[in-house]
């Protein structure tokens, strides 16, 4: 997976994780982990994904953006 940190293939539920993970903080691991799982509830990033995430992650968005802040050093 060279373009993406986790993808899911809600038919076979299925989940992968890019490797470089193992790079950022733990915190958005985290992150990826929650958002990829949840789109085995909804598939689309839409207002449903967004509270899903909140119900689950009530941080998502400073994880996400301490994700894209790591995204450089990877």
């Amino acid at each position: 997976m060279k373009t993406k940190w986790g993808a899911c293939n809600i038919e076979a539920k299925n989940i992968w994780f890019n490797l470089e993970l193992a790079k950022v903080p733990v915190e958005c691991i985290e992150y990826i982990v929650v958002h990829e799982m949840i789109h085995l509830l909804e598939r689309h990033h839409n207002n449903r994904f967004k509270e899903l995430l909140g119900k689950y992650l009530s941080d998502w968005e400073s994880k996400k953006k301490l994700l894209a802040s790591s995204m450089l050093g990877v």
